[in-house]
This record gives C-alpha cells, structure tokens and sequence, in this order.
C-alpha cells in the first residue's frame, strides 16, 4: 500500500488533533508531527491553522457548503421537502461533529476573536451556512417553490440555529437522548415547509 501523500497526512492529523485537544491546544507544529512531516512541510499546503480548520471542515466532516451551492444554482431540482431534509441531516451531523473541534475557542476570548479574523480574510466563518442557505431558499422563492412573502434568512437561521443547539443540548443527557438525525430532519423541516412553502394548487 502506497503512503499517504503528505496533504492527506497533514488534515488527518490536524482533524485527530483539533478533535482530541481542541482546535486552540492544536499546535501546527504538533499537527506535522503527528503526521509525520516539517511544520515548514506542512506551511507548504497551508498558509496558516485557521486554513487548515476551514480544510477539515470541508474535507473531512459532512459536506454541508457544496450541497448547499450546488442546490442553490439548480433551484426547481428534486423536492424542496428532500433537499431540505438532506441539508437538515448533513448539518446536524456537521454541527455534532465540528462542535467538539471549536468549543475550545469560545473559552479563549482573543484567541476565539483572532481566529475568527483570519476566518474572515478567508471569506468563511459560521455564519456562512446560513447565508448559503438563505441563497438557496430565495433561488427557490424565485422559482416559485417558496413563498413570494417568506423570510428566508430566518428560515435559514431557524433550520441551522436548530441542527447546532442538538449538537450540544444532549450532552448533559443520558447517552442515547440525542435525537436520531433522520428522524430529526425529515420532522424539522415538514414543521418549516408549513410555514414557507408554497401550497399545491387544487386539484
């Protein structure tokens, strides 16, 4: 079996790490070790650790941003209950997933607030999200599958806002109280398709 090549090596370690000790205990300079390359190897295919975040949360957690993208561009595509629910699913496991990785942030105001800069220069941030989906739900408001009078963005921030807070709300709970992540999509959204989507004309 071929090594891995040392990109691959690098976001493995840097997602094992971030996920273990946090993303403000993640040196770059432990992630080339664990992956067994040079820091100055690993600034090579990443120009800082707030890229490298940004990498494995695109690369290696639930595709959230280019479904959503994709969506956006080919609005009438499928059903908007199954795009939907499929957004829903993919962002509540993103939320789960990429929780645990930032938490550490938020107990460290200037790190949390430098981080966030250079999530800015690179034009990403968790806010992004939303406003992808915010564009899908108006190309879908364009072509007539979401009401003409519809508040997308809080659509968009009601979905969202909902598949975060179950990533960190059970945690307290007994192990096994979170809820199932289809069955917590498929209902999320027939509960905000009530209040956005366009009624079927009558037979």
């Amino acid at each position: 079996m071929e090594p891995k090549p040392a990109r691959v090596r690098i976001l493995d370690a840097a997602h094992e790490l971030m996920l273990t000790v946090g993303l403000a205990r993640a040196t770059t300079k432990e992630i080339a070790r664990a992956a067994g390359c040079s820091e100055a190897a690993l600034y090579k295919y990443f120009d800082s650790k707030e890229e490298l975040f940004v990498r494995v949360l695109t690369e290696r957690l639930p595709r959230l941003t280019p479904l959503l993208g994709s969506l956006a561009a080919e609005p009438g595509r499928g059903t908007l209950e199954g795009n939907l629910t499929e957004i829903a699913r993919r962002a509540a496991l993103f939320y789960e997933q990429s929780f645990p990785i930032a938490a550490s942030l938020y107990a460290e105001t200037q790190l949390k607030e430098r981080h966030y800069e250079a999530l800015r220069k690179l034009g990403s941030g968790p806010h992004q999200p939303i406003q992808d989906l915010d564009a899908y739900l108006r190309a879908e408001q364009a072509a007539g599958r979401v009401r003409a009078d519809a508040d997308t963005f809080a659509a968009a921030s009601l979905l969202l806002g909902a598949c975060a807070q179950r990533a960190f709300a059970y945690d307290a709970a007994e192990p096994g109280q979170r809820p199932p992540v289809d069955d917590f999509a498929a209902r999320l959204v027939r509960t905000l398709l009530g209040a956005v989507s366009v009624a079927p004309a009558p037979a």
